[in-house]
């Protein structure tokens, strides 16, 4: 671009080297021509030059080589300062008008798909598709990869159920050993306690535990931990309640590794006398019914509904782990014929860690309620914490929405404090006898199946709430979990699939149970269950 003062000091011309600008002459008066005029002129020109050359650059970048100097110029300044029409706007709308005329039709049949965005711009230039038909690949493609993603996520969470629901090699094999070595080492078979402490099993004057587990290794870090947290670890009986397979094998591990000054039982529930099917004939039919059966053990995925949420699916394959309709899960709701000389014990999960003194659980004042449980809506958290009964039961059914608030606050299992001596004044247990034979009447359509429902329903109007800080909920549901709420828990509990002693365990949660494990055992490190 240049710029040309005729001697005369009577014209300047403006001309572009490369011919987009058209030459621009201004002529100025022979006569009478001030400085001050020529000053103010040859600003003004200075002033407008530099957006001129910016415009011809643009327009030389963008290809634009058809269309004169001024209309390249009207292009770029708008169309209310040199009169061109802006058409973007329209198109938008009426590219927005397809889309939701598309968005409310159903997608033609037969609709080929292309694979790639690559080789949908490739169709649409080969086949000339117009917008209409663009805006349906568009929709289909979208859909169909969502699905894809969807299918995707719910193969992950099934996969996470079974890893969930089957037993570690090296978990199987510890209690294979061990019961191998119950039937060879007399050691292994010593009776637990000693028959000299066999009074201090009905003493209430200790702090009783009931832990009722076939999890051999679950079982020994809820005992160790709750030893060694605790400041009075002599007053200390855990009564440990297992199935007849795993008896011999937990009965070996603490005959072989005592707890002292702690005391530790060892039963089966095939040494209860009275727990026969002719007692409990509802679990018996728990266990035998083909719908339960098929739902526990089924095909999972042929129920799987793909409209689910993820969260709501995984939900549902929580409620089918096998392990609910297991009695040594029931066995909670019989703690007062099973333990009738004791006044107050403290039921514990086996998937809990107990990090603090828990001592002054006994000196709760449940108020002449039977059951001290943390109450589960109060919190933020979407898992665990901000459950009503509406999370739990189907208040569409007629039996259900009679009786149950949806609103009502849900609490949890995993560590509770019971009073025994105002349970045995209550009808709890054939309450929830009698809801079960309902559930079962119903096809089991009352409730999400799982031990719990029916517990909300048989407890109602018997729990006392205790601080959420006895027990925190969670560690098996979310990888986000406050590691400085872990750390303030009296008990944290890895309620959720990804358990502990599982390699779908969330690895930053993992060592504050694993620190219980001793794993200089012979017998865990012959199995190979290796420090993490």
């Amino acid at each position: 671009m240049q710029l040309h003062i005729s001697p005369s000091m009577r014209s300047i011309t403006i001309s572009s080297n490369n011919g987009f600008i058209d030459l621009m002459k201004i002529k100025v008066a022979a006569r009478h021509i001030s400085y001050r005029t020529l000053f103010h002129t040859i600003l003004i020109l200075a002033f407008l030059l530099p957006f001129v050359f910016i415009l011809t650059a643009l327009v030389t970048l963008e290809g634009v080589n058809k269309c004169s100097s001024f209309d390249c110029l009207g292009r770029r300044l708008g169309p209310r300062l040199l009169g061109r029409v802006d058409d973007s706007g329209r198109l938008v709308k009426d590219f927005y008008k397809i889309l939701n005329q598309v968005n409310n039709e159903e997608i033609p049949d037969g609709l080929k798909l292309p694979d790639s965005f690559s080789q949908l711009v490739s169709e649409m230039k080969n086949n000339q598709y117009d917008a209409k038909t663009f805006a349906f690949m568009l929709r289909a493609m979208m859909e169909k990869l969502e699905r894809e993603i969807r299918e995707s996520k719910f193969s992950e969470l099934m996969n996470k159920h079974f890893a969930a629901s089957s037993i570690p090699k090296g978990i199987h094999c510890l209690s294979l050993r061990l019961t191998d070595e119950y039937s060879s080492n007399a050691h292994a078979r010593r009776q637990l306690p000693s028959p000299e402490l066999l009074p201090v099993l009905s003493n209430n004057s200790y702090h009783h535990f009931v832990l009722s587990t076939d999890n051999i290794l679950a079982a020994s870090v809820v005992v160790t931990s709750a030893v060694q947290s605790s400041l009075e670890p002599e007053k200390i009986v855990f009564h440990i309640i297992t199935d007849k397979k795993t008896y011999a094998g937990m009965h070996s591990w603490f005959a072989l590794n005592p707890v002292s000054p702690a005391i530790v039982e060892v039963k089966g529930v095939h040494q209860f006398d009275w727990l026969t099917r002719e007692n409990v004939p509802v679990l018996e039919a728990v266990e035998n019914h083909n719908g339960i059966r098929n739902y526990y053990h089924g095909n999972h995925i042929a129920g799987a509904n793909l409209s689910d949420t993820t969260r709501t699916f995984a939900s549902k394959l929580q409620a089918r782990s096998p392990k609910y309709i297991s009695l040594l899960n029931h066995l909670r709701i019989y703690l007062p014929e099973l333990f009738p000389d004791l006044d107050k014990v403290v039921f514990l999960d086996d998937d809990v860690v107990i990090q603090h003194d828990l001592s002054p659980l006994w000196e709760i004042d449940l108020q002449g309620k039977v059951n001290g449980a943390v109450e589960t809506c109060k919190g933020e958290d979407e898992w665990v914490m901000s459950k009503h009964f509406r999370n739990y039961f189907n208040f569409s059914h007629p039996l259900i929405a009679k009786h149950l608030d949806p609103d009502e606050c849900a609490w949890a299992y995993g560590m509770n404090i019971f009073d025994l001596r105002a349970w045995r004044k209550t009808n709890i247990r054939e309450t929830y006898h009698s809801w079960l034979k309902e559930n079962l009447k119903s096809n089991l359509t009352m409730w999400k199946l799982g031990t719990l429902p029916p517990a909300l329903i048989a407890f109602k109007g018997h729990v006392h709430p205790i601080d959420p800080s006895w027990h925190m909920l969670g560690l098996g549901y979310q990888s986000k979990t406050n590691i400085e709420n872990v750390k303030r828990a009296a008990v944290i509990h890895y309620n959720g699939q990804s358990k502990p002693w599982l390699q779908i365990g969330f690895d930053h949660l993992r060592p504050f149970w694993a620190k219980y494990v001793n794993y200089s055992n012979d017998f865990v490190r012959n199995c190979h269950i290796l420090e993490s």
